[in-house]
């Protein structure tokens, strides 16, 4: 029996416009309008016992945040972990 060794050649490469319209999807997605004393709701909880909204107090990177969550109390949340409370 032989073994074929040849890579098979099905990875087509990304066009420029399907990589464009992901970043800019992207984009719109981090780049929420999240403000300085802004209620979030929480997509993960800290704990069972916490509550799910968070208050955000101050920007810590492009994508975090310290927030204080009531029965838990400070933390630092990644924007994919909560969404806007409006």
């Amino acid at each position: 029996m032989k073994l074929n060794s040849e890579k098979p050649n099905f990875a087509q490469p990304t066009s420029q416009q399907h990589r464009d319209w992901l970043s800019k999807s992207y984009a719109i997605e981090s780049e929420q309008d999240f403000q300085t004393s802004m209620w979030v709701k929480l997509l993960e909880l800290p704990n069972p016992f916490s509550f799910d909204e968070a208050l955000l107090l101050c920007r810590v990177s492009t994508d975090e945040w310290l927030a204080w969550i009531p029965d838990y109390g400070e933390c630092s949340l990644h924007t994919r972990q909560f969404i806007n409370n409006r």
